[in-house]
C-alpha cells in the first residue's frame, strides 16, 4: 500500500488525498485516523498516540507532528525520547509545515507516521 499524500491543508480542514477531513487526525502507513483527542487539547502525550495505535507493532520509519496551523500545541519531551530511542527520526513544527514535510518523506517512500492538530 502507498501512503496518501495530504492535497490541501487550511485552518480546520485537511484533504488526504480525495477525503476531507475537519477533526484532528493521525496518519498510519495503513490507514487514516480521524477525529483524534487527547488528554490535554493542546499538549500532546505519549498516550494520546498509544490510545490509537500500537507504536511497539506498527513499522514506520519517521514521525510527523503537526502543532497546530499556527503551532499552539506542545510535545511532551518523553514522546521525542520514546521515538528516537527506537532510531526513528521526529520532525515537529506547526501544521502547515509539517504537511510538507510529511509529503516530501512520503514521496521519497518513507513510512510515516504523523499526527495533525488542524487548528490553532
Amino acid at each position: 500500500m502507498v501512503q496518501p499524500l495530504i492535497r490541501e491543508y487550511s485552518f480546520g480542514y485537511i484533504v488526504v488525498d480525495n477525503e476531507g477531513f475537519s477533526r484532528d487526525i493521525i496518519i498510519t502507513p495503513e490507514k487514516i485516523i480521524p477525529n483524534w483527542w487527547r488528554i490535554e487539547g493542546h499538549y500532546l502525550v505519549l498516550e494520546d498516540i498509544t490510545k490509537y495505535v500500537d507504536i511497539e507493532k506498527l513499522v514506520f520509519d519517521a514521525v510527523v507532528i503537526g502543532t497546530g496551523y499556527d503551532g499552539l500545541m506542545k510535545v511532551d519531551p518523553k514522546v521525542v525520547e520514546w521515538f528516537k530511542s527506537r532510531g526513528v527520526d521526529v520532525y515537529i513544527g506547526n501544521s502547515r509545515e509539517s504537511v510538507k514535510k510529511y509529503n516530501e518523506l512520503v514521496k521519497k517512500g518513507f513510512r510515516v507516521l504523523a499526527m495533525f492538530h488542524l487548528t490553532c
